[in-house]
């Protein structure tokens, strides 16, 4: 499954790196690509793993999603 997601308070390369790391490791993900000038999210990931989850991690950086 793909994903896009909006996502407020991004605004430098930490927020990327904060992100792409950490839903990356999330099981189930292949793929996450933070997009800074749309503040967006894109996400690859399988059922071994949730939508929820994966916004509960972006929400756990600090960030909130619109």
């Amino acid at each position: 499954m793909k994903e896009i997601l909006k996502v407020e308070g991004m605004s430098c390369n930490h927020c990327v790196n904060a992100i792409e790391t950490n839903v990356g490791e999330l099981a189930g993900v292949s793929a996450v690509k933070v997009d800074l000038n749309n503040n967006e999210v894109a996400v690859e990931f399988d059922n071994a793993t949730t939508l929820a989850k994966i916004k509960e991690t972006i929400e756990d950086q600090g960030y909130d999603l619109v």
